[in-house]
């Protein structure tokens, strides 16, 4: 395996462990911050499925924003939709939303 190969793999492997963690901090406050007073907190929005995202990014690459999208994934650290981390599925979302259609 050539080092770019192992490092990409590597930094796959280190964006995953890092949304892992993320998702277990969140769970963490959420189990004990139920023993204090409840306060109002804003509702807070489902988590995005690569699926929706990927639904997204299909329709804006149809209408020709392919090279677009291609370079967003990489400002994210990624080459195809599969090797970036969920966490980062929201921002591109948002970079993508305001593509403009290109016919």
């Amino acid at each position: 395996m050539s080092k770019m190969s192992e490092m990409a793999a590597s930094i796959k492997e280190l964006r995953s462990a890092a949304a892992a963690i993320n998702d277990v901090a969140n769970w963490l406050a959420e189990t004990f911050s139920a023993n204090e007073p409840a306060e109002v907190s804003p509702a807070t929005e489902p988590a995005l499925t690569l699926e929706e995202v990927r639904a997204v990014l299909a329709e804006k690459s149809r209408k020709g924003h392919t090279a677009e999208i291609r370079s967003l994934l990489q400002k994210y650290g990624a080459d195809k939709l599969s090797e970036l981390a969920p966490t980062s599925y929201k921002a591109l979302l948002a970079e993508v939303e305001v593509l403009n259609d290109a016919t």
